[in-house]
């Protein structure tokens, strides 16, 4: 993939002027989905599945929740964008909101870290030989913090504080880097 297209497919948020100036944790980097990885329901998602619906929803229209319950929002994205791996995601976790707070310990603590998709099928093939569903195109709507995802490899990779982060360039190097390190088997 190259960086135009890369650019094309992700939306950003700018954190808020006042919450600049503070060190608050909740800020968090992952992976929603993991292209080529077959998950507990014999889907595979392919790249691009996800560039329409993050240029149409926008970072406003993908709901952060907890479990996929739509009455439990913890936070907000800050960045969704596809990159060669998968679904990159670094979202806030809503410090006072008292599911997020609890979110945040469990996070931090390691007993959760599971990132799961909602979504609607539109365009799939399947093989039927392997039993194998193939999601070209998905409309995505939310992406929750879950105990046990579908896809085993989508998880919160980093917690962080919102300093940390405050500079985009700064995420996309952190990004790479930890990409490197899975690869490298150099992961701490």
């Amino acid at each position: 993939m190259t960086t135009a297209t890369h650019f094309h497919s992700r939306v950003t948020r700018s954190l808020p002027g006042a919450i600049r100036d503070v060190d608050v944790d909740g800020i968090f980097t992952g992976y929603a989905s993991i292209f080529g990885s077959e998950d507990r329901a014999r889907d595979i998602i392919k790249p691009g599945a996800f560039k329409n619906s993050i240029r149409r929803y926008g970072l406003s229209g993908i709901k952060m929740l907890w479990h996929h319950n739509p009455g439990e929002p913890i936070g907000y994205w800050l960045d969704i964008y596809e990159d060669s791996f998968g679904l990159a995601v670094r979202g806030r976790l809503l410090s006072g909101v008292s599911k997020a707070d609890e979110v945040l310990v469990l996070l931090r603590s390691g007993a959760i870290d599971g990132l799961s998709i909602g979504f609607r099928t539109i365009k799939a093939r399947t093989d039927k030989a392997l039993g194998i569903r193939y999601l070209l195109e998905v409309d995505l709507w939310e992406i929750s913090i879950v105990t046990f995802p579908m896809l085993s490899a989508a998880r919160v990779r980093t917690i962080k504080t919102i300093k940390a982060f405050e500079n985009t360039k700064q995420a996309r190097e952190h990004c790479l880097i930890e990409r490197m390190q899975r690869l490298t088997g150099t992961v701490k």
